[in-house]
């Protein structure tokens, strides 16, 4: 019998050929360039040692040799994946349709449950422009480019004339990638922003669907389940879009009412240039002949119909044998005229026509061809309508108490001097007084103050919008750092200012759905409090009922956000996992008690400090039935690449999501909540490792300390994203955003906030209650809550290096308060990686073969990548101040170019 395939060993010595390969060509391109001194000192394939990356064209050259390594392990991935099901079946990927529906038959699920659940399966990624994408726009695309010619290299039918052209063409893209250069000399404006998401809604997503959906239904027949039930895309779980991209208002003050207008009109654009090409291919087979098939009624009556909407007379209708092929060139001519404004007022007429098509051709036999041919245009259609994806607008709390201060004194309230000193006790009677009334505080078009003014512009570019598009494109109205209910209900009094209330037969609502975004610690423990009080409000009450008549819902909808950035920089991983995890199980039953369905927005990042993981055993950790078929989440920075750039890679992630959520919530409705016997022990270990979190922020040296030995200082002038890394622009850590806080961290090899205060909590858990440890060690086998947190406090703890930290930590002053955090820091580290060998059992280098060669594969070269950057930091500090501004602009770009390089190796940023 032969032996099983040992597929971790195929992969690295696939990804050794292959990258081997590619740098191969990259040395070529070099030399050919003159560039020999830097050719000769690629890591991988030069014999010679690989040496510190002491000058920019180096360096240059080690990221784009890790950007070559990082395209290879993508490419080997899904190789490996295919030859995985090939050889051992669909079921063997985990997480993924065959996989999850196999769960479920051994659990007694039968089809009828399924088909009943699966039309409301909703899932939502988001598509964030948080600054964490390192690389340039162009170096994206040329990426892109680069990945499809790697792929096309696989494939054996290719003459070898042929495999030579694909390697010359792989070269003249690396010198392109060489000659473009990587760094953003001037900060990221939001149109190029925009520009990047909407290349994914047009290019990469509608054509994914196809086979999403086919590897859906091979999965379901796999299962043994009647594929037939499957043809109407109204029995296929939903997938929709969405994006904070030119809406985002959360201390960016780029984000102005014209440019939330502008990415309105794009993103429409977008997707309607995404349908008309659709249905212009359909149109070239849809060509059935009316000599062989007789017109059917429907079908003549929509032609006559689309001729007078397009004002197109007989006489210059195409293809006049093939009444198929007229119907689909009319529909093309409507949908460009809907671009124009006018044509289709709604996705759902288009919609109607091309149900029209199917029928008729069922009716004359042909539904082969519309199951083919018709289905995945409608598919498109549900997917995206005629907006792409939903803008949601997001503001913080105190931007809006500034604003609602303003709007108050305009209209001459006494109240309005103080409002934003007030309690959100002391608030609300006067908010709920305003929701009682109809009349708006100012005339239309009063100017009162910038916050003021900012809010209401931007309301009335959404009104603008419903008034002529519809409400699908306008996603949710996001308040970051909700700390009470008033925060939530001035946001109804903004829409009602612009004219966004509607009557109800019950009174005024808004058909604008508000969402908490809960992020510190202390608002995600009052969460529970403030949305079930929230939940009781006869205005919300009606604006729910209102939105899921028009959404479809069976029941009234609540979003509510959670962010896992912000908790984590307050309190550490363990703490603010636990806080996410006890606040989800809290809101979840005052959502059923209130007959409100709670969809959970979870705000990730593209780190495990902030909230990232294996998508499917993130799924599974999350509380019981919180997930019920229905979820959003964030996909932020390089993260959008590294998941949906190239097509196979973007079918995987997706088919994660959607088959995740669909197995997850099956399993929760049939099965009986298993008891929680973690819960008292992680309370107690989220209590002490907060403790010891937070003696390490508290401690006097530690901002010192922070400053030096990380490059946060550098990071804070990077041009990485158009959003400003803090708030409001003051130098304090509360201030500053998680994203560049995690990322200098990263940088440095320290990890710092996936990992401290972890080991302290295990230590005296082990110390004090030697029975506790031991009953965690078992319990961390049967809790997906406890295994997804640990195993990846484990990997940052893995990816953290004690001799670079010792590097960077000399960049620090000779100050024995700055010194004693170094020590802190690395007590902590010592201690958090033999408890968790203890916990887990073994050495992880044994336990974790992938990423132990994963790891090992980039030591050497990061370690000179490191090295020139704390020589960079250094020199660059020293300047600052003293030298010419041109010197010290010099060293930063160098500073930039390094950092750049070392996120490539690391695959991260913040």
């Amino acid at each position: 019998m032969d032996q099983p395939r040992d597929y971790v060993a195929y992969g690295f010595e696939k990804i050794r050929e292959d990258l081997e390969f590619l740098l191969t060509c990259f040395r070529e391109v070099l030399t050919e360039l003159s560039e020999t001194a830097v050719a000769d000192r690629l890591p991988w394939i030069n014999q010679v040692p690989v040496e510190t990356a002491s000058s920019p064209r180096l360096c240059q050259a080690y990221s784009l040799a890790f950007q070559l390594l990082n395209m290879v392990e993508e490419n080997v991935a899904a190789q490996v994946r295919r030859m995985r099901e090939s050889e051992t079946g669909l079921a063997s990927e985990p997480g993924l349709w065959a996989e999850q529906l196999t769960r479920l038959q051994a659990a007694g699920v039968a089809q009828e449950e399924l088909l009943a659940l699966l039309p409301d399966v909703r899932v939502e990624p988001v598509l964030t422009a948080h600054p964490t994408e390192a690389k340039r726009l162009a170096i994206l695309e040329q990426h892109r480019d680069l990945y499809q010619l790697l792929v096309q290299r696989e494939n054996r039918m290719y003459t070898p004339q042929e495999q030579a052209a694909i390697r010359d063409q792989i070269k003249v893209i690396l010198e392109r990638i060489w000659r473009t250069g990587e760094v953003l000399r001037n900060k990221p404006v939001v149109a190029e922003e925009r520009r990047n998401l909407i290349y994914y809604l047009r290019s990469v997503f509608p054509t994914v669907l196809a086979d999403l959906d086919l590897r859906f239904r091979q999965a379901w027949g796999a299962a043994g389940f009647d594929v037939e039930s499957l043809r109407a895309p109204d029995h296929l779980p939903r997938l929709r879009f969405g994006t904070w991209v030119g809406g985002d208002r959360d201390g960016h003050p780029l984000i102005t009412a014209e440019v939330t207008a502008q990415t309105f009109r794009e993103l429409r654009g977008a997707a309607l240039e995404v349908l008309e090409g659709a249905v212009t291919r359909l149109t070239g087979k849809l060509t059935l002949s009316a000599y062989d098939h007789a017109t059917p009624p429907l079908l003549e009556e929509a032609l006559q119909r689309l001729a007078r909407d397009t004002a197109m007379p007989q006489e210059r209708w195409l293809y006049p044998e093939e009444p198929w092929r007229q119907t689909t060139s009319l529909i093309a001519e409507k949908i460009s005229q809907t671009v124009e404004g006018k044509g289709y007022r709604q996705a759902s007429e288009l919609r109607t026509d091309l149900l029209v098509l199917t029928r008729t051709l069922a009716e004359v036999g042909a539904g082969r061809i519309a199951d083919a041919e018709v289905l995945p245009v409608i598919r498109i259609l549900d997917v995206f309508g005629f907006h792409g994806a939903v803008l949601d607008i997001r503001q913080n709390s105190e931007f809006h108490d500034r604003a609602f201060a303003q709007l108050l004194a305009a209209a001459n309230i006494p109240e309005a001097g103080d409002f934003a000193e007030w309690s959100q006790a002391d608030r609300l009677p006067l908010v709920l007084a305003e929701l009682a009334s109809r009349r708006p505080f100012l005339a239309p078009g009063t100017s009162i103050g910038p916050e003021a003014d900012a809010v209401l512009s931007c309301y009335r570019v959404l009104k603008d919008y419903r008034d002529q598009a519809g409400l699908r494109g306008i996603g949710s109205l996001i308040v970051s750092m909700t700390r009470g209910v008033a925060d939530l209900l001035v946001v109804y009094l903004f829409c009602r200012e612009v004219g966004l209330w509607v009557e109800t037969p019950h009174g005024p609502a808004s058909e604008l759905h508000v969402v908490p975004l809960f992020e510190t610690i202390d608002d995600l423990e009052a969460a529970s409090e403030i949305v079930e009080q929230y939940l009781k409000l006869e205005f919300v009450q009606r604006s729910l009922d209102l939105q899921a008549k028009f959404r479809g819902s069976r029941r009234p909808v609540q979003q509510v956000m959670l962010g896992y950035s912000d908790s984590n920089k307050d309190s550490g991983l363990l703490t603010s996992q636990w806080a996410l995890h006890q606040s989800q199980r809290q809101i979840t039953q005052v959502g059923t008690e209130s007959g409100v369905q709670v969809r959970y927005f979870h705000g990730r990042g593209g780190t495990i400090s902030r909230g990232a993981g294996p998508t499917h055993r993130f799924l599974e950790a999350l509380p019981y039935q919180s997930i019920r078929a229905d979820v959003r989440l964030t996909e932020q920075g390089e993260t959008i690449a590294q998941k949906f750039a190239n097509h196979s890679t973007a079918t995987y992630n997706l088919e994660l999501l959607l088959a995740g959520v669909t197995g997850i919530s099956v399993l929760q409705e049939k099965q009986p909540e298993p008891p929680d016997e973690s819960a008292p022990l992680v309370a107690e270990l989220s209590t002490k490792g907060r403790e010891a979190y937070q003696r390490l922020l508290r401690h006097p040296g530690f901002i010192d300390f922070f400053r030096s030995a990380t490059p946060i200082d550098a990071l804070e002038l990077s041009r990485i994203g158009s959003r400003p890394s803090r708030r409001t622009g003051q130098r304090s850590l509360a201030d500053l955003r998680a994203i560049p806080w995690v990322f200098s961290w990263t940088q440095s090899r320290y990890y710092l906030p996936g990992w401290f205060g972890l080991g302290s909590a295990l230590h005296w858990l082990q110390s004090e209650r030697p029975s506790g440890f031991a009953e965690l060690r078992k319990l961390r086998r049967s809790s997906r809550f406890l295994r997804f947190v640990l195993t990846n406090a484990e990997t940052n703890l893995f990816s953290a290096e004690r001799s670079i930290m010792e590097r960077y930590a000399a960049l620090c002053p000779p100050d024995e308060e700055v010194n004693q955090v170094f020590t802190l820091i690395i007590q902590e580290f010592e201690v958090a990686q033999a408890m968790l060998t203890e916990l887990f059992g073994g050495d992880p280098r044994k336990r974790r073969p992938r990423f132990t060669m994963t790891h090992q594969i980039r030591a050497d070269a990061l370690l000179a990548l490191h090295v020139h950057q704390v020589d960079l930091l250094r020199r660059w500090r020293a300047v600052r101040n003293d030298a010419p501004e041109a010197k010290a602009e010099g060293l930063l770009t160098e500073l930039l170019v390094c950092i750049n390089a070392i996120a490539s190796g690391l695959r991260t940023t913040g």
